[in-house]
């Protein structure tokens, strides 16, 4: 088989290790086994880099876990440029010194993405499960004053959308170019954080009338995407642009995925860029080829009312997984889908709590059974 399209965005999860414990983390609930420990080698990196050049990828993500707790991360960034890829480094930032920073901008890093957790201190270092805050705020500013575009992201959710005029306050007063307010999508350690972080319907229309109000105000000084929990829509985005269509996500290990998510789907296998090329693995691979294009689907998808087939492609298979069970169903955030019933109920059920669930914050036990604080 020969898939006729070519990705786009390669995202390389460097490692797993990350000196944060974000109970919203997109990382598998699994990231302490032994299999994610086998990183794959700067030599591999490097090789993978030139593969995903050659096969039409433009866009690099270099990402985690934390990537800078790899000390190869300036090499890498290095082989990023020589292989002609834009890079973007997506980083918790403390180890962001002006020393590591210089030294990732001289081997030509193009971008550099910083995560926050809230406006303020206290709630930040809470829920990142470690004092972070004032840390990323000097990493934020260094980029800025070394001359990097700045990106700043922060995961959105019950206990911080309160807050929003203070966050984007915030990034305006660092010069942040672009600030991604994404609400949580519970995959990975947000799915058994679901009822501490799912928001009220009251608390996103006010946090889109204040995200209003900032892009009228700011205009083009500041990119402003504020990106909808799925929960709350009735028809559902593409996965990943669609699966298998346009990105390649290639974990610490080097299995390489259609998306970030796709582990929870039992009878995929993956295969390694240790053992085959990015080319052959895009073009021919199983999990590549499962759930591209229209042939998979059945009702309702297969016959779509609205003609959305080849729109959104079904929505995302990971979310079906995990809600029905099955990833060959209809997305649930879909009106149309049979199951889009279980997925109002546990938005109204999470919802409606009072905000003191327990967190579940992200742990690298090897045993994978995640820890409570």
């Amino acid at each position: 088989m020969t898939f006729s399209e070519k990705p786009f965005t390669l995202v390389a999860e460097l490692t797993y290790r990350c000196p944060l414990h974000c109970p919203y983390c997109s990382n598998p609930l699994t990231i302490g086994d032994a299999h994610y420990k086998d990183e794959l080698s700067t030599e591999d990196w490097t090789r993978v880099f030139r593969e995903a050049r050659a096969l039409g990828v433009m866009q690099l993500g270099l990402t985690g876990g934390e990537p800078m707790a790899r000390r190869d991360i300036v090499e890498l960034t290095a082989a990023a440029r020589s292989a002609g890829l834009y890079s973007t480094l997506v980083t918790a930032a403390l180890s962001f010194t002006r020393a590591r920073a210089e030294a990732l901008r001289d081997a030509g890093l193009d971008h550099v993405q910083v995560s926050l957790q809230d406006s303020r201190a206290e709630e930040s270092d809470r829920m990142a499960g470690t004092r972070s805050f004032e840390r990323k705020l000097e990493a934020a500013r260094l980029a800025r004053e070394l001359g990097f575009p700045l990106t700043l992201n922060f995961v959105m959710h019950r206990q911080n959308l309160d807050r929003i005029e203070e966050i984007l306050a915030l990034s305006e007063e660092i010069g942040a170019e672009r600030v991604e307010l994404a609400n949580t999508q519970y995959y990975g350690w947000a799915m058994p954080n679901r009822a501490a972080l799912m928001p009220t319907r009251e608390q996103l229309e006010r946090a889109e009338r204040v995200v209003e109000e900032f892009r009228q105000r700011l205009g083009s000084r500041m990119e402003i995407l504020y990106v909808l929990p799925d929960y709350y829509e009735d028809l559902p985005k593409t996965c990943s642009g669609g699966w298998g269509r346009h990105a390649i996500v290639v974990a610490p290990s080097g299995d390489a995925m259609p998306c970030h998510a796709a582990t929870v789907i039992p009878g995929l296998e993956f295969d390694n860029v240790r053992e085959r090329s990015l080319e052959w693995i895009w073009e021919e691979s199983g999990a590549f080829n499962a759930f591209r294009g229209t042939g998979w689907m059945k009702e309702p998808c297969a016959s779509c009312p609205l003609g959305r087939q080849e729109v959104d492609y079904g929505g995302c298979r990971c979310q079906a997984m995990l809600l029905t069970g099955d990833p060959t169903n209809a997305d649930p955030v879909c009106r149309l889908s049979p199951h889009h019933d279980m997925l109002v109920e546990a938005r109204e059920h999470d919802s409606a709590g009072n905000g003191d669930t327990p967190l579940v914050y992200r742990t690298l036990r090897p045993d994978g059974v995640p820890g409570r604080r």
